[in-house]
């Protein structure tokens, strides 16, 4: 996977609501968390049923996209895997319990709920959270990857702002060393 990051150009109305799916994005992960530890044994079936439960009952639930809800559900689901994972290899020391999030910074959106502008300079989100239409800034030549190979887009907040973040998924291939003993180096000089 191949991450690519633009910085977004947000509107005050365009943050409160980005800020309001980050907290759905929350609330869902830390309660299907709590299902979790309330009723032990329940696989990943019935984790994603209680994610449905849960956008029946919550209707601020039920307007962030259903994708973006189902990722909160997998971050459920590694955790899990990866505290009984290290469970079973007797790794020494905290097996890293999964903790209940205070402050998230991101919501994560699948293949669903986004659509990116033919130029892709421009996201438009489809969920009724009212995130809208956003202008991404940067250097990452986004148009050399066809849309049908980003697999998550993320909007991230930090100190400075918001950011957008691609998941692109690329089958890095290494190239073989040609044994010749001769290597190339450039180090920038200009004279």
């Amino acid at each position: 996977m191949l991450v690519l990051e633009y910085k977004a150009v947000v509107k005050k109305s365009q943050a409160t609501a980005i800020n309001e799916a980050i907290r759905t994005s929350q609330f869902v992960r830390n309660k299907v968390l709590r299902y979790w530890m309330d009723n032990r044994g329940v696989g990943k079936k019935e984790l994603y049923q209680y994610n449905t439960r849960l956008r029946a009952e919550f209707e601020f639930v039920k307007n962030l996209n259903s994708h973006a809800t189902q990722a909160s559900v997998e971050n459920v689901e590694r955790a899990i895997s990866r505290f009984f994972d290290n469970c079973k290899k007797n790794k020494p020391g905290k097996k890293g319990y999964p903790r209940f999030k205070k402050d998230a910074r991101c919501v994560e959106y699948k293949t669903s709920g986004w659509k990116l502008h033919p130029t892709k300079r421009r996201i438009t989100f489809l969920d009724k959270k009212g995130i809208g239409t956003l202008r991404l800034l940067g250097k990452w030549d986004i148009h050399t990857y066809p849309i049908e190979l980003i697999k998550r887009v993320r909007i991230v907040r930090r100190a400075d702002g918001y950011y957008v973040q691609f998941c692109v998924k690329v089958d890095i291939t290494p190239e073989p060393r040609i044994a010749d003993g001769e290597i190339g180096l450039d180090v920038g000089l200009e004279y």
